[in-house]
């Protein structure tokens, strides 16, 4: 059966991936109130009910964190999207996050499966459900809170809230402090970036608003050329001409997905742009630079440095 999908919700480097719940026992609450700590503590003491020494983690920023929070030990399968840390990738694959296999999840025995918001198809979850198997959503949001969040959420399920805290006020101080250079760039200086997420065929697909690479352009001080809509969308060549993008920003493929920088430009819109005649593209690893995980600061940094420049030493 052929299962349909909206684009326009995938982030880019798992879409990537992909190109190459319907039901739970529970979902984590999007936010928490200021003071609310009770209901957390209440939250936390339910989630470790769940026995999580058989986990299985779909999601690259998910298994991230459970690296990150030295829960590693638990893991016994993971998505094709956890490609870091490397040691990750040693673990047996049950698919990619959105086209799950019952099959290849239950196959290696999982006590719980814990999975970044949007992971499925609603028919595997639902078989999961069935099997008794505890299935727990982590929100996600593109942007700094959605990060500690993330982090404080995961930490819950494992049981361990100080590990949690402890990472998330690391990782707040971090990226705070990479955002914070970022926001002294004036407004008339910040250059307009558009994401491609693929240019095959001739057509280009970018990123709108609402998206993780949207999210990660604003954080590095620079401006979506194409945030005047929603999701991932293929542009018209008109499209692509009025955006004016000074910088083209892509992940690294291999292979037949990998386009050089003068057959980007050799698109007949694309070459009429201000990024063609500086020949500017960035290409940065999908994870690292769209995963909004523990490494975010790491990406604004990179990010903002080949936009702009490394800062001289005096600034």
């Amino acid at each position: 059966m052929k299962t349909s999908y909206d684009f326009r919700r995938l982030r880019s480097w798992e879409l990537a991936l992909a190109i190459f719940a319907a039901s739970t026992p529970f979902v984590l609450p999007a936010a928490l109130p200021d003071g609310a700590s009770f209901i957390r503590t209440a939250v936390a003491q339910e989630m470790q009910k769940v026995d999580t020494s058989r986990l299985v983690s779909v999601g690259g920023d998910v298994t991230e964190i459970i690296y990150a929070l030295g829960e590693e030990g638990k893991l016994i399968g993971r998505d094709s999207t956890s490609l870091y840390p490397e040691a990750a990738t040693k673990l047996p694959d049950v698919g990619y996050m959105r086209q799950l296999s019952p099959e290849g999840v239950i196959g290696i025995n999982p006590s719980a499966i814990l999975a970044v918001e949007g992971s499925g198809p609603p028919e595997t979850l639902a078989v999961l459900k069935n099997a008794g198997i505890p299935f727990q959503t982590v929100p996600e949001k593109f942007d700094r809170d959605g990060i500690l969040l993330k982090i404080r959420n995961v930490g819950d399920f494992l049981g361990v809230p100080e590990k949690a805290s402890a990472l998330a006020d690391q990782v707040k101080a971090d990226l705070d402090a990479a955002v914070a250079e970022t926001a002294k760039r004036p407004e008339s200086e910040r250059k307009r970036v558009m994401f491609i997420l693929s240019a095959q065929g001739g057509k280009v697909m970018a990123s709108g608003s609402g998206t993780a690479a949207d999210g990660i352009i604003a954080l590095s001080g620079a401006v979506n050329a194409t945030g005047g809509f929603q999701g991932y969308k293929p542009l018209t060549d008109e499209a692509i001409i009025e955006a004016k993008p000074d910088v083209v920003l892509m992940m690294t493929r291999r292979g037949s997905h990998s386009a050089s920088d003068d057959e980007l430009f050799a698109h007949p819109a694309l070459s009429l742009t201000p990024a063609a005649k500086n020949k500017t593209v960035i290409r940065m690893d999908g994870l690292h630079l769209l995963g909004f995980g523990p490494r975010t600061a790491s990406a604004v940094r990179e990010l903002t440095s080949a936009i702009y420049g490394k800062p001289n030493a005096s600034q």
